[in-house]
């Protein structure tokens, strides 16, 4: 659906589309400018299909959970009969918020905590206190406002505005790709958060690419060469990625290499040498290892600051096993995230300076150029697309798999 264009200039928008090998990057303002944190909030965040949590978060019956989406914020409740609802976070009568951002409980009602409005679980006003003598009062057309929701992978997607297109679409073949993983049935284990003085396509653009690995990242370059693996190209679905191999002698990405959990059972030979690096637009990352499973969810705060919150997914074979210890996967990407972190922080101050021209491509950075032109594409009124990587440089070839192959 057509949008409005963000507000920055066309011919820097222009020169982000050209093809590979020729184009520039995102210009300083899409870092800087409150007016296009305010666009992105609007059209990225509560127009697309963005990652809520985890189902697990509101598994048992009355459950509820409210989280910060765009613009909006997202209750989700879980009926008596176990039924997944999504609405937003306001109270019908004075727009208080049901639930604190973040916060969780279990209830068989929704209270609003500044007049007692009280809802049933799946929306319907259930008490409005002093309204009974107000004429005229009908308390069906005071439910909460659902939002369109998704479940996917274990995960709750919520589109806020309605007008994002099949998730299905949204998806495309990301969820043939990441089939062997059934992250369905994986168990959150830990998480961390981590709050970033940098803005969240920042963070994203330096995910797409490990030419910097070498440099900052020592770790990581022990047990995976930074120069393996490839991107997937021309791929359905509003998301871009690519693989990395893991070294010789190395089972997982750990400080040591040495894996201290099960390896997934879904995977295949080729799967379980590699480490896929996954972005479903806008905002989640996905890093699929032969035995863990990485997210990244990277919230946008201001322009120059975002909120990630990172999680280790383990199959529950390995939680159940006694004494599991999920530190030799969360000390190697704590590790690795604070050296990123750090990067895309000089990145932020680096590009505040009304000195910043955007700068150009190499040819192993073919996965923040599809990063970079989806959300150019956007900025321009468009659905959020990735060029197509046509002349100029030779990027890297990878096409997802048949479903069954």
């Amino acid at each position: 659906m057509a949008r409005t264009p963000a507000p920055l200039p066309t011919e820097a928008l222009e020169a982000c589309l050209r093809p590979f090998g020729h184009s520039r990057m995102l210009p300083r303002g899409a870092y800087t400018d409150p007016d296009v944190l305010a666009w992105e909030e609007t059209n990225f965040f509560d127009g697309s299909w963005i990652c809520a949590g985890r189902l697990a978060d509101v598994a048992e019956p009355r459950s509820q959970k409210a989280v910060r989406i765009g613009t909006t914020g997202a209750l989700l409740t879980r009926d008596g009969d176990g039924t997944l609802h999504v609405f937003a976070n306001i109270c019908r009568h004075r727009g208080h918020e049901l639930l604190a951002c973040g916060a969780s409980t279990v209830r068989g009602v929704v209270q609003c905590p500044y007049h007692a409005w009280s809802y049933e679980l799946d929306g319907a006003l259930r008490l409005a206190p002093h309204f009974g003598e107000v004429p005229n009062f009908e308390s069906a057309a005071f439910g909460l406002q659902e939002l369109a929701h998704a479940e996917w992978g274990g995960w709750v997607f919520v589109n806020v505005d309605g007008r994002a297109g099949p998730f299905e679409d949204h998806l495309g073949a990301f969820g043939v790709l990441t089939e062997g993983w059934e992250c369905e049935r994986l168990v959150v284990a830990a998480s961390h958060d981590y709050d970033l003085q940098a803005n969240w396509k920042i963070a994203i653009e330096n995910y797409h690419e490990c030419y910097h690995c070498p440099l900052i990242h020592p770790q990581l370059c022990e047990v995976s060469p930074s120069d393996s693996g490839d991107n997937f190209q021309d791929e359905a679905g509003a998301w871009v990625g690519g693989d990395m191999d893991l070294a010789d002698g190395a089972e997982t990405m750990s400080l040591d290499g040495r894996s201290g959990g099960v390896m997934l059972r879904g995977l295949d030979d080729v799967e379980r040498r590699q480490v896929l690096y996954l972005n479903l637009f806008p905002n989640l990352l996905v890093s699929l290892h032969p035995d863990y499973v990485m997210t990244h969810r990277i919230e946008p705060v201001t322009p120059g600051t975002s909120r990630v919150e990172c999680q280790w997914l383990f199959p529950p074979e390995a939680v159940e096993q006694p004494g599991f210890d999920p530190s030799y996967a969360v000390d190697f990407w704590d590790i690795t995230n604070r050296q990123d972190w750090a990067a895309v922080e000089s990145v932020q101050r680096g590009v505040a300076s009304p000195r910043f021209i955007p700068g150009i491509l190499s040819g192993s950075e073919d996965a923040v150029y599809h990063f970079v032109t989806m959300v150019a594409s956007g900025y321009t009124g468009r659905e959020p697309a990735r060029a197509p990587v046509e002349g100029g440089l030779a990027p890297s070839k990878r096409s997802v798999k048949p479903a069954g192959s």
